[in-house]
């Protein structure tokens, strides 16, 4: 089954965990993600510099190195990440901010991509949301 995985939530809620698990499952029983896509709030787990405390999982450490060992096409809304403060190089260079905090393996687009990987797969998966 394709699975597209959309994550509405920021990294310290349940929703945010359990989007993490229900997609390494996914991924272990042999199911293919087209395209995980954070949104909202959820921009934070791509954050490069989220520190988690000692006694709390690293959420936005652990989705790196899933996309990163499975080649996931993982996604970042632009408009709630510029919101948000979420920068890659290339938008931080456009206005003029000095932090970058958006490394890869993740990707800047817009709400299109979400869209068009929702028509390539069987199921869209929501975890969070207001």
């Amino acid at each position: 089954m394709k699975f597209v995985i959309a994550l509405f939530s920021p990294s310290h809620v349940p929703s945010s965990r359990r989007a993490l698990r229900f997609t390494e499952a996914a991924l272990a029983a042999g199911h293919e993600i087209v395209r995980l896509f954070l949104y909202q709030d959820g921009v934070h787990s791509a954050s490069g510099n989220t520190v988690a405390p000692q006694d709390e999982l690293d959420l936005p450490a652990q989705w790196r190195e899933l996309v990163n060992n499975h080649g996931l096409d993982a996604v970042v809304c632009i408009a709630a990440a510029l919101r948000r403060g979420v920068l890659d190089a290339g938008e931080a260079r456009r206005y003029q901010r000095d932090a970058v905090n958006l490394p890869a393996p993740w990707v800047l687009s817009g709400l299109g991509q979400l869209h068009e990987a929702a028509q390539e797969a069987d199921r869209l998966i929501c975890f969070g949301g207001p």
